[in-house]
């Protein structure tokens, strides 16, 4: 990936639109900055603080749809709790969360976390550190105003863009033109339940079994309950261990294949995916033929699907079935509109140090120090993507070595800019990267200990080279 310069005025981005001020968004925010090549830099956020999945509201739930196979949904309205001073959002922050990548990985490259967070920060932990790191992009951030449409339209050959959004306070209406786009809503808003056989009447029968982690909280409401997790990702794993200290033994955790590691194993089986729901029964059938009757709660850890609601009108459509975001070069800018770009769409990665490098290729792209490569060379960079990894979830799933190369390769990219570094991403080196490949081991480790080391040295001899 090289860069040369560009002919003058190639791109003409002086007002950019950022939507979200979560992790990436604040990110982005502070590379576009450090550029210091435009007039206009907007912040978009729907709830009342930063944080993005990270803001964690108590009490406030979703109401999802059982099955839910699609990203056609309307977005979340806004919730009013009583005395509240701005309206509250439903996101899958719970209550005991705490981190599965260790701080030194997890953290931004420009501010580490404070030393006596946990190895593994709580939730509580992250908010303060994002709050932190948001201080000085504050300015910039209008808050407690959703984005309800965004479209497109050209302009002696540029790319313009219309956005209307909504404060949630007042409900007063701006529609304001901006030169460039940047998604940063993150993906953990539209819930999937897939569509099991006699899922629809088992949930008409029984509507307070099924659920989805997006809804959890806390493990108290499944005392001595008989318990059923669907999934064995990080959440499915973590909210699987806490209800198990308090449901009927074992819980089942319903999974495709043995998970590696084995926290929390003397609380729960492992069992097959469920292949029909029993209705008369209360129960389900698992795939092996197993049969489990008078279930009283299931909840579905099966991740999000992809869903940009205000960028509905643009043609052809960047989501169709939720399962990845079309039209993507290195998952990150859109090949037809070079405008519009989305940050921290990869999964299984470390996201913070991800999203520093997507922030600074854009910087660079937007502010004509960077130039993109021919758009048949990024359409064929996509299809060769399609073909190797497939037109399906996995599309967007880079998990380690992938997304320690995907960072340095983010980090030499924006490197090639005419100017160089205006603010450097971040870099791993071997070290960072043998953290990478271990922190199963780490967290395995942590969790064993008791869950309350702050230094990796806390761990034993074997990890405390990590620490420097």
């Amino acid at each position: 990936m090289g860069s040369l310069l560009p002919p003058s005025g190639s791109l003409k981005v002086k007002r950019v639109a950022i939507i979200g001020a979560g992790p990436s968004g604040l990110a982005v925010a502070k590379y576009l900055l450090a550029e210091n090549a435009f007039d206009k830099i907007d912040i978009y956020e729907q709830q009342a603080e930063v944080g993005g999945v990270w803001n964690y509201n108590a009490n406030i739930t979703d109401h999802i749809p059982v099955p839910q196979t699609a990203p056609s949904v309307t977005p979340n309205e806004p919730i009013w709790p009583p005395g509240a001073v701005a309206p509250l959002f439903p996101n899958p922050m719970y209550d005991r969360l705490i981190t599965n990548i260790p701080k030194h990985l997890m953290q931004y490259s420009d501010q580490a976390f404070l030393p006596q967070s946990l190895l593994f920060p709580t939730r509580e932990d992250v908010q303060d550190y994002l709050i932190k790191y948001s201080q000085d992009v504050r300015h910039l951030i209008i808050f407690s105003t959703q984005v309800e449409d965004i479209s497109f339209s050209q302009e002696n050959g540029q790319d313009r863009w219309s956005l209307t959004a909504r404060s949630t306070i007042d409900s007063k209406v701006a529609k304001i033109p901006y030169d460039a786009i940047v998604v940063a809503n993150g993906h953990y808003s539209v819930p999937f339940i897939p569509s099991v056989p006699g899922i629809q009447v088992f949930q008409a029968k029984y509507p307070s079994v099924i659920s989805h982690s997006k809804n959890y909280r806390s493990p108290q409401s499944f005392r001595n309950q008989k318990v059923v997790v669907v999934g064995g990702g990080p959440s499915g794993l973590d909210i699987g261990n806490q209800i198990s200290v308090v449901c009927q033994k074992p819980l089942l955790n319903s999974v495709r294949s043995e998970e590696p590691l084995k926290l929390g194993k003397e609380n729960k089986e492992e069992v097959p995916p469920i292949a029909e729901y029993l209705i008369e029964e209360g129960g389900v059938r698992f795939e092996d033929g197993r049969v489990e009757k008078d279930i009283d709660a299931i909840v579905y850890c099966t991740g999000y699907l992809y869903a940009c609601p205000f960028l509905r009108s643009l043609d052809p459509p960047i989501v169709t079935t939720g399962r990845r975001v079309i039209g993507l070069y290195k998952q990150l800018i859109h090949i037809s509109h070079p405008t519009l770009a989305f940050t921290a769409l990869s999964k299984k990665v470390i996201p913070f140090p991800v999203s520093e490098g997507q922030a600074a290729v854009i910087a660079k792209v937007w502010s004509n120090k960077l130039v993109l490569p021919e758009e048949n060379i990024m359409n064929a960079w996509e299809k060769k993507q399609v073909e190797e990894i497939g037109d399906n979830t996995n599309f967007h799933v880079l998990g380690y070595p992938k997304d320690a190369d995907y960072i340095n390769e983010l980090h030499d990219w924006a490197g090639c800019a005419e100017d160089g570094f205006t603010k450097e991403p971040p870099y791993w080196d071997e070290q960072q990267r043998h953290m990478r490949s271990m922190f199963m081991d780490i967290r395995k480790r942590f969790v064993e200990l008791g869950g309350k080391a702050t230094t990796m040295k806390e761990l034993g001899p074997e990890f405390e080279n990590f620490d420097r």
